[in-house]
């Protein structure tokens, strides 16, 4: 099912552990991204959701500089106001396709990430960073704001005064003050990023994969709902696993002193 896309590929030696590596492929632009980019990373996103073995998908970029500097500029110069709106509308489509991935997505930041490319990220479930990364949000310095997603995924991973500072100013943020500040999961120095990221994903990858869903779903509504909503939403996606084939396995298994075998019914 996978294929040979122009700007991003696909890693699945790890396939036999349920985790897959999308990889950002662009590195002589600094992994910007491209109306290519986009097309190809929403038709990407819909077949690996649909893989049968895929339970964490790792998102990264190729080099050791970038992980993505946000839309390529080069691009869009001289671009009608109508063609930057049907980019844009692309654009979109590919964040949401990210954040709507039924399993976690892990970002594994190797080098900068920075407006679309910080919105990127936040519009991954986890985040780890190698020490030399920095991450902003400087679309304010070129005249715009962040369109997909950062002013209000920002906020939402850190206290929002501190958001509206990096926001208002466009200031860039070094890897570690983005841990400090509750932005990244982790630092490593960069030869370990990806050992440290997989060692994650397979320990996740290793648990039931309904739960999984059921996780990420309770997560993203509840946190837009009122808590009484929330918690509905919560006993609604408890019962979808409470009621599973794989809870039983789960209990059995653990009766039995064995690894569980999932179905993901």
């Amino acid at each position: 099912m996978l294929k040979n896309w122009e700007t991003i590929k696909v890693d699945d030696s790890y396939a036999e552990e349920n985790v897959y590596i999308l990889k950002l492929n662009r590195p002589d632009a600094m992994n910007a991204l491209n109306t290519k980019m986009a097309v190809e990373l929403i038709d990407c996103l819909g077949i690996l959701k649909r893989l049968p073995k895929l339970r964490v998908l790792i998102l990264t970029g190729s080099g050791s500089k970038s992980f993505c500097v946000g839309g390529d500029l080069k691009e869009r110069k001289g671009m009608t106001q109508e063609e930057w709106k049907d980019q844009h509308d692309i654009f979109e489509e590919a964040y949401a396709q990210i954040r709507n991935f039924p399993f976690p997505v892990i970002a594994a930041v190797n080098g900068f990430a920075l407006g679309g490319g910080l919105e990127m990220v936040l519009s991954c479930d986890l985040n780890y960073v190698a020490e030399h990364a920095k991450l902003g949000l400087p679309e304010v310095k070129i005249g715009i704001i962040p369109g997909a997603g950062g002013t209000q995924l920002l906020p939402r991973a850190i206290p929002v005064a501190i958001a509206k500072e990096y926001l208002f100013s466009g200031r860039q943020i070094p890897a570690e003050k983005a841990v400090a500040t509750g932005l990244s999961n982790g630092l490593y120095q960069a030869e370990r990023l990806m050992e440290e990221t997989m060692q994650v994903a397979q320990e996740i990858a290793r648990n039931a994969p309904l739960s999984l869903k059921s996780i990420k779903q309770s997560v993203e509504r509840g946190l837009q709902a009122d808590l009484h909503s929330a918690l509905e939403i919560e006993l609604d996606q408890y019962y979808k696993c409470a009621n599973s084939r794989d809870r039983q396995e789960g209990v059995d298994a653990f009766n039995e002193k064995r690894k569980p075998a999932w179905t993901g019914a």
